[in-house]
């Protein structure tokens, strides 16, 4: 669903009549605003990322933007790089460049990436691809294959693309699919056999361990598996992944979520280890991705309305910067936030959710918090010089950190800029 002209003008009214009409700012504003900094992403990673001589992508750059041609590659950056350019192809963005760098991505993807005995993406290789340094599986890496796949497929129609989607699904369906308590499990061996008990995993849990993180992607994955196949097995799981995210990860007397839980879905709150605590970005992600995935079974998101306001209630709460817009990392539970760094891919995931709520509820505050949002966005994440965003903002609000390392490459805010330029086009057509 869509705010349509009259219910937006109604909104200016409102705020007008009620002294405010000087801090609106209307939906056709921020396209040009947004366009541009799609652009400084873009320009960014294309075509100086796209390695020539080994294949696949460069995505090992510094604060400056400077790039490591000699960095390993892992599947997470990889496959997220080429689902960019996929998604950017098949929205008309340069189309010609963009579909020949996803062409680019998806041939190292599939020659130098997939395991051949065991089926299924090594977790990564060294720069030229020929040699696997962590051959494992991880269900989050493997999910992003399976996104990368599924958009590749629906941008270029490659029946190579969707084959490998089919018979990667198809490992998740024999191998990580948990039949007795739902969802998947989280580790693998590289032959898909389970590690030891106790033996940490990529993303520093243990084989007894669900995470919602995994989980979340896994939704966005088989949300877009589902849109590219129609498969009737994908469509029972996206209804349960939707269950997990909209009931299982959430802590009901706290209306957040939090990450850790045992197979069977008890949560892991141990303080010692840090796993009492909120990621906003999390949540607040949760939130879009879910309305998204029931948009893609048909299905109104509204009967989840209700929790996705408790969820941004608490986000609003605890983790969002009131002075100049933007969510700090994390927190502990009921507490202010702790952790006060601005990361790029919170703002990003905030700014698609914030517009997604004002889509579903008409609640202006949605709509400031998107304006604010992206206005500390446009003023310090963004790095107008060297291009892309900074990793990472302080209080002080001086940025740090990398611009291209094995999690960090152009998905969120890429994906960001587009879902909500999708948005802001439908809102603008006035007078």
């Amino acid at each position: 669903m869509r705010i349509s002209e009259l219910t937006w003008r109604s909104a200016i009214q409102r705020l007008a009549g009620a002294g405010c009409a000087a801090a609106v700012e209307l939906p056709r504003n921020f396209i040009p605003r947004l366009e541009n900094n799609l652009r400084n992403i873009v320009d960014f990673w294309y075509p100086a990322t796209l390695d020539r001589t080994n294949g696949g992508y460069v995505i090992n750059h510094d604060a400056a933007g400077k790039p490591n041609p000699a960095g390993s590659k892992g599947i997470v950056t990889q496959a997220r790089q080429l689902w960019l350019f996929s998604r950017l192809a098949r929205s008309g963005y340069d189309s010609q460049q963009m579909a020949e760098a996803a062409d680019h991505g998806f041939a190292f993807l599939r020659d130098k990436m997939w395991d051949r005995q065991h089926g299924g993406f090594v977790w990564e290789v060294d720069a030229s691809g020929t040699n696997v340094i962590h051959p494992g599986k991880s269900t989050y890496g493997e999910s992003f294959g399976l996104y990368a796949l599924s958009e590749y497929f629906r941008a270029s129609k490659s029946k190579a693309a969707l084959d490998l989607a089919n018979e990667l699904f198809a490992l998740f369906e024999k191998h990580a699919y948990d039949r007795q308590f739902g969802g998947y499990r989280e580790s693998f061996n590289r032959d898909w056999s389970l590690p030891p008990a106790g033996e940490e995993g990529y993303l520093s849990v243990t084989p007894d361990l669900k995470l919602m993180n995994t989980h979340l992607h896994l939704l966005e994955s088989v949300t877009t598996y589902y849109r590219a196949t129609e498969s009737r097995i994908a469509r029972q799981r996206l209804g349960e992944l939707i269950i997990i995210e909209s009931n299982s990860v959430v802590r009901k007397k706290l209306n957040a979520c939090t990450d850790k839980y045992d197979r069977n879905w008890t949560p892991r709150l141990d303080a010692a280890k840090h796993w009492n605590r909120v990621s906003y970005g999390h949540v607040l992600e949760n939130v879009w991705l879910l309305a998204d995935a029931c948009r893609a079974l048909d299905s109104s998101p509204y009967p989840l309305v209700d929790l996705f306001r408790d969820l941004w209630a608490y986000s609003l709460k605890y983790g969002y910067d009131a002075k100049y817009g933007g969510f700090w990392a994390s927190g502990p539970f009921d507490a202010a936030a702790d952790d006060r760094s601005k990361l790029w891919w919170v703002q990003a995931e905030a700014i698609v959710s914030a517009l997604c709520m004002y889509q579903l509820t008409k609640d202006e505050r949605y709509w400031d918090v998107f304006t604010k949002t992206y206005g500390f966005i446009d003023n310090y994440q963004t790095d107008w010089k060297s291009g892309e965003w900074h990793e990472s903002v302080g209080p002080d609000l001086k940025p740090k950190g990398a611009k291209g390392h094995m999690w960090k490459a152009g998905y969120h805010n890429g994906r960001a800029m587009m879902e909500c330029l999708e948005v802001l086009r439908e809102m603008s057509p006035l007078v």
